[in-house]
């Protein structure tokens, strides 16, 4: 029996063997610059839950698809590259930003970039037109919800009533559509009904919106060596999520936070919110949004990859600090 962590590295090495081939050798500026943080590395969770979705559906499926399963991380890839933009971050995956090395106008085009190639390789995948056309109509709704999402975050970033359904509003659009989309578009490019499709997208949007309460945490516990991000920017920057919800909920002034941190006052703010109970608040969230991820699977026949899938949801919630 294979185990979650065998088929994710398997996958993140046919994936990282397409993105070498296609963007190890590019040359100029702006085409090193979409490359970059694609060839730094990642867990490839995208396109493994894409891949997962299509040999659920059909077995074997997944072998034809291959492009449109990169088509999904290059979707992620540009958003990181504008996200960092607007979040004036300067390192992610262990690296500098793209935006740090190459300047904010070759970033913005590098994104685009890696946007636009999304589209091209769902059509190279092996797969009827039809279910082609349903793909690319969903990716691309699917990058404005995305877009919607992120001006939501950011527009929250002035206000200070931002309320639990508003957040969680906000990540299934920034976060958990993509998700849904990556696990929908493997099923359609493999012949799913409509209604294993559907199922698929809900397992999708509410594991992503789970894998991001996830990563809120993560932002605050992760040092910065391990997540290969700013540890705690999320505090720093006044974003609202989860945690300053709550925190506000329960009369808890974070905003002398927003400066530059020692690791000192990240611990403290840590212990501050854990005395409070908010982390275990917040934490009872994201397994109630993985034991709905896992239900909406109820209708695909069971199979491994449906049982991996099932695994990805626990393992979303599970990630360490």
């Amino acid at each position: 029996m294979t185990t979650l962590e065998d088929y994710l590295e398997k996958n993140a090495d046919r994936i990282d063997r397409m993105i070498n081939r296609y963007f190890g050798g590019v040359h100029g500026d702006l085409f090193r610059a979409s490359a970059h943080l694609l060839l730094a590395g990642g867990k490839r969770l995208r396109p493994a839950v894409f891949m997962l979705a299509a040999d659920a559906v059909k077995r074997g499926s997944s072998d034809d698809l291959l492009p449109a399963a990169l088509a999904l991380e290059l979707t992620h890839n540009f958003t990181l590259i504008h996200d960092d933009i607007m979040d004036e971050d300067a390192s992610r995956r262990g690296v500098p930003t793209v935006h740090t090395v190459w300047g904010e106008p070759t970033a913005i085009l590098a994104g685009d970039v890696l946007y636009a190639k999304a589209f091209e390789f769902i059509c190279l995948s092996d797969a009827a037109d039809i279910s082609k056309v349903r793909a690319t109509t969903m990716l691309a709704r699917t990058c404005t919800e995305i877009c919607e999402g992120q001006s939501m975050d950011i527009a929250f970033e002035t206000r200070r009533d931002v309320s639990e359904a508003e957040y969680l509003d906000m990540v299934s659009k920034k976060t958990g559509a993509l998700y849904g989309a990556s696990a929908a578009i493997g099923g359609i490019l493999a012949g799913a009904n409509p209604i294993q499709a559907d199922a698929l997208y809900q397992f999708g949007v509410n594991s992503g919106i789970a894998f991001q309460i996830q990563d809120d945490l993560i932002d605050l516990y992760a040092s910065s060596e391990k997540s290969g991000k700013d540890q705690a920017s999320d505090i720093r920057e006044g974003k609202q999520t989860l945690i300053a919800i709550k925190a506000r909920e329960k009369g808890l002034d974070l905003s002398s936070y927003r400066r530059k941190l020692t690791g000192a006052e990240i611990a403290d703010v840590i212990t501050l919110l854990e005395d409070a109970g908010i982390m275990d608040e917040i934490r009872a969230i994201a397994v109630g949004r993985a034991a709905m991820a896992k239900k909406a699977l109820s209708v695909l026949p069971d199979s491994e990859e449906k049982r991996l899938l099932g695994e990805i949801a626990d393992f979303f919630i599970d990630r360490s600090f």
